[in-house]
């Protein structure tokens, strides 16, 4: 009778410390490293995945592994620039790719006539942020 009351008090006092959601930590902002390319032309004018209609003048990006309509911080590791984008599109499902940035967004980056550039990608959240 003593093993069970031991047991049973030891397994209420795991689920007691497992759900203590009194303290919270502060999660350091997610960071991703790849490669950006730029939407073609022949994008403009159509739908993106949360049915906004894309425009190369927006600073919009196509990510597979944020969440719709993310802010995110993109800089170009060539050169420092920096842009902040919202995700309102995917890729295409074999694309290797971090990001594709619209045509403003690249321009801003620098980096039109080279393609494809390295980056940072800081997540910054579903609020857009203070410039």
């Amino acid at each position: 009778m003593r093993l069970i009351l031991a047991i049973t008090l030891l397994f209420i006092g795991v689920n007691l410390v497992a759900t203590d959601t009194t303290k919270t930590v502060a999660s350091k902002p997610k960071i991703i490293y790849g490669t950006a390319s730029f939407y073609a032309n022949s994008f403009n004018g159509k739908k993106t995945a949360n049915g906004e209609t894309f425009s190369q003048k927006k600073m919009t990006a196509a990510c597979n592994v944020l969440p719709l309509g993310t802010w995110i911080r993109v800089t170009n590791l060539r050169n420092g620039r920096t842009v902040l984008v919202r995700t309102n599109d995917r890729l295409h499902a074999r694309m290797k790719r971090v990001v594709d940035l619209s045509r403003s967004a690249a321009e801003k980056l620098n980096y039109v006539k080279s393609g494809l550039t390295q980056v940072k990608v800081e997540v910054l959240g579903k609020k857009k942020p203070e410039e």
